[in-house]
């Protein structure tokens, strides 16, 4: 898996467990509905730091809490 994909499927995993949509997050976190659908459908392969603070902020969550999944273990390496 790549970070990408860990970071997507972060995202609708924390939004399942706080019982809200992609776009009600994108406004708590005042980001457009665009970036982040673009995050979750993939269309976004990398997604800055900055975004995810925000995501973080908006669910009320440390970055550590983000991080804080197995589906950022053993993730592939992406050097080029």
């Amino acid at each position: 898996m790549t970070v990408g994909e860990a970071v997507r499927l972060r995202i609708l995993e924390l939004c399942k467990q706080h019982c809200i949509t992609v776009n009600k997050l994108a406004n708590h976190c005042g980001i457009t509905q665009s970036t982040l659908n673009n995050i979750v459908s993939e269309r976004n392969k990398g997604t800055t730091v900055s975004t995810i603070k925000k995501i973080c902020d908006g669910l009320d969550i440390t970055i550590e809490e983000f991080f804080h999944s197995d589906l950022f273990r053993d993730l592939e390496q992406e050097i080029k």
